[in-house]
């Protein structure tokens, strides 16, 4: 038999409040959540996507902003990438689709209930989200270069941001797409369990964690190597075959192949 404290009402709902959830409640949050969006329509995956491969280009502005105006310094990547966690706020905080965080909340039903059905409705998923993010993207890109809609110093900054991450090899953007897509699959993970103040905390301290060590994240460096296309300083092909789809794979790998993995490993039993 169980022995409980002897609390009143009052200490007792704070006790319930205080009461970690379960690893099992949070893997049925998250699949639910999954379950819904492999039911929603293409319409809303579409422009959901497009607006989030739009929002996620402020990440990019941002850290340009802050790099156009800080010293060429060892420790100014330190406060530059604080401006990479504001896209990610905007998406996760807006609920948008992107692609990364698909690489967890989709998968749970199909761990839990593995069918072709549940596999071509992930691979519908994906390819709408993942279109849609690319397409956004390289619409902020296009704004970016021809809209004129930035002073010439700012945009020198994102120019230099997005050279730095063109630099990368394809084997090198396959290689540091997996810690980034697997931070981004923990982080939908713990969001259940977050107050909003919380929410907020966790997005910068991931995304910037992603930032700071020059990870590859395929949606928001597909803004970088659109920018470059537009310029002429990087042809289509290399900017696909040697970042995108090499990043996506890292991501996939990451957020897929090995968080989601390990976290149905772990409660398979229980549930």
């Amino acid at each position: 038999m169980s022995e409980k404290a002897d609390l009143n009402q009052g200490e007792q709902k704070q006790a319930d409040e205080y009461e970690r959830a379960p690893a099992s409640v949070i893997f049925e949050a998250i699949r639910r959540d999954g379950e819904h969006e492999l039911k929603r329509p293409f319409s809303a995956l579409w422009w959901s996507g497009v607006a989030a491969g739009l929002a996620i280009s402020t990440s990019v502005l941002c850290k340009g902003f802050l790099v156009s105006v800080l010293p060429d310094v060892d420790w100014a990547a330190s406060v530059s990438n604080l401006g990479y966690t504001v896209g990610f706020l905007i998406v996760i905080l807006a609920r948008m689709q992107l692609f990364t965080e698909n690489t967890i909340t989709p998968i749970l039903p199909l761990f839990l209930s593995p069918t072709w059905g549940k596999l071509v409705q992930i691979a519908r998923l994906w390819s709408i989200v993942f279109i849609a993010n690319m397409a956004g993207c390289l619409a902020a890109a296009l704004v970016l270069v021809f809209g004129n809609i930035l002073p010439e110093p700012r945009l020198d900054g994102i120019l230099t941001v997005s050279r730095h991450y063109a630099e990368a090899t394809a084997h090198e953007h396959f290689a540091w797409g997996i810690p980034a897509g697997f931070l981004i699959a923990a982080l939908v993970w713990i969001m259940p369990r977050m107050e909003s103040a919380g929410e907020v905390l966790m997005i910068v301290v991931v995304t910037y964690v992603i930032g700071l060590g020059e990870m590859s994240h395929v949606v928001a460096g597909s803004t970088e190597l659109f920018i470059l296309v537009s310029l002429g300083e990087l042809a289509i092909g290399p900017a696909i075959f040697g970042g995108i789809l090499p990043a996506l794979c890292g991501n996939v790998l990451g957020g897929t192949g090995i968080f989601a993995a390990l976290t149905y490993a772990q409660l398979r039993e229980e549930i």
